[in-house]
Order: structure tokens, then sequence, then C-alpha cells
């Protein structure tokens, strides 16, 4: 099947052999086509792939989700790392068989798995490359077949059809849905233990508080120094768009160590870009760098930001 653009699509599966009639004809299509195959699915999906392709198993790259799927905006920054190597590289597209990881997350992390699936439509809408998604239904809650259905244009049906999904959300839309829900489910303020006052010229002490945190909770090092960078970086924003001055406060949850900045606003913050931080920036523009160096730094970000205030929270699993 020749196609042009950016494709993204689902491939709801609840067998062995839907699965494989779902990518077989996807990826000898790709490799006749000269295109780069890479199959980032669970350790039985590739054994089920290669054994199915036989010789040319050779020319496809297999990852284990489990290896791959680790934090959303890190494993953005992967594909979109990858897609470019492979682009300077000569290759007329590429074509990626991507399932990502739904048990054993929490729920703040499934809200933004999902996000994360829907923003794909947009880091990749100028490219040429082919997105196909596995949701094995014997596996995945209702919930999560039900979003693919609204992150995914189109649905993949058998060996060479696919349906236009009337049931897909714009990436605007989908995103605003996910922020409600992140308000809704959020974690009070009150937890924090400790609580840091910062202003223009006195960042330092934002810095020694959130270090002094993370080590006093056993964060590995090389996560600590990525937790002050992150932390720091937005302080600087705080800084910059919110009036000179902010709070950091520090708390432990189970799951996370969370660092939380916040400042009071100042009235005219400059246009708010749509999905703040996630999409890689253009290697020379002139902004938009710092939050997503935070979204790579951090395992997740949470933001609300505005001209009355803005509240970002940076997580860092323990």
């Amino acid at each position: 099947m020749t196609r042009t653009g950016f494709v993204h699509q689902a491939l709801c599966y609840g067998a062995d052999e839907e699965f494989l009639e779902g990518t077989l004809g996807y990826v000898r299509e790709g490799l006749e086509a000269g295109d780069a195959l890479l199959a980032v699915v669970a350790g039985g999906n590739i054994d089920l792939l290669r054994d199915a392709l036989g010789g040319a198993a050779r020319e496809v790259e297999f990852i284990d989700c489990l290896d791959w799927y680790h934090y959303p905006s890190r494993t953005l920054g992967q594909y979109h790392a990858y897609c470019t190597a492979r682009e300077q590289g000569g290759a007329r597209r590429v074509r990626v068989i991507g399932e990502p990881v739904w048990t054993g997350r929490t729920t703040l992390e499934v809200q933004e798995w999902m996000r994360y699936e829907s923003l794909l439509n947009v880091a990749f809408a100028e490219s040429g490359h082919w997105i196909l998604c596995p949701y094995d239904t014997r596996a995945l809650p209702e919930a999560v077949i039900t979003t693919a259905r609204r992150t995914h244009p189109e649905l993949a049906v058998g060996d060479d059809a696919l349906l236009r999904n009337d049931r897909y959300a714009a990436p605007a839309d989908f995103y605003a849905e996910c922020d409600e829900a992140e308000r809704e489910s959020a974690a009070p303020a009150f937890r924090a233990a400790a609580e840091i006052p910062f202003e223009r010229g006195r960042t330092t002490v934002a810095r020694a508080a959130a270090a002094e945190f993370a080590r006093g909770r056993a964060l590995a090092e090389g996560r600590v120094q990525d937790l002050v960078v992150a932390v720091h970086e937005t302080v600087v924003n705080a800084i910059r768009f919110g009036g000179g001055h902010g709070v950091l406060r520090l708390w432990s949850e189970p799951e996370y160590l969370v660092c939380e900045i916040a400042d009071g606003g100042r009235g005219h913050l400059p246009s708010v870009p749509a999905f703040p931080g996630h999409l890689p920036p253009a290697p020379r523009a002139a902004s938009g760098h710092g939050l997503w160096v935070v979204r790579q730094l951090s395992d997740l970000m949470t933001e609300r930001l505005g001209p009355d205030g803005s509240l970002v929270r940076l997580y860092f699993r323990r």
C-alpha cells in the first residue's frame, strides 16, 4: 500500500494470529520499499514476528517494549532521535511497530501514556513515517482500548485493510481532557515536606534544597543531578514569567519524589505553546528548549501555565 505523509494506526488484536495478520504485511511491504523497520513490542510478539518472517527478520530491528517504554516524554524523544538518524542515513521512511506498556502503571502514568499516543500525531505530523501501535484486547483494560480509538486517526484491520476512525479526537482537544483529568486527581500541596521560597538572584537555595531532598531519600546520584537541573530550569522559567519569585515544594509519594514549582504570575504571560515541552524544538529555535529538557530529565511532568500563576510538578521515580 503506497502512502504519503505521516500515518498513525492502532491495531487491536485478540489472538496471536490477529497480531501477525495485522503486522506481517506491513513489515514485508516496508522491506520491499526500502523503509527502515523498527519493532518495539512485547517479547512474545518479537518471537512471533521473527518466526513468521524467517530470514527477512534480519532486516528488522527488534526491541523489547519493556526496554523502551519507560516514560512518555523520553520515549517520544527516543523515537524522534531514531527517526532523525534514519532519515539522515537515507531511509525512505521509518516504519515502527510500537506497543506501549500499560500494565503496572499508576493512574497518572496511564493518563500520560494516553496523552503520549495523541501527541505522536503532532510530533510527526510533518514527517513521512508510519507508526502502527498494537493493543492486546486480551490483557488491556477496556478504558485503554477505548482511548486507542481516540488517539489514532486510523484503525488497522487484517492484512491490508484500514479504517478511518470516526472516534479520533484532535490532539489539542484530547490534551485538554488529559489536563482536566490530571487536575481532578492531583496530589494536594499540603503534603509538602519542605517549602522553599525563591526569587531573582536567589536560585541557589532552591537547587541546594532539591539536592538535599533527593539525596536524603536515596535517589541515585545521577538522578539527583537530573532532578536538580530540572528544578533549576523550571525555577528560572518561574522567575522569568511569574513575576520574579515563587516557591519550591518538595514531598515524597510511594512511587515518586515530587518537586512542585509555583509562581503567582504577573498578568502578561507570553502565549503558552499548545503542547508545552512535549515536542522536540528545532535545533536553532530561539525558545522551547527549556521545558523539553525538563521533560527529558523528569520521569513525569504536569503543568498549569497562565497569567495568574503557574504550577509545574516534576516526578522522579524512587
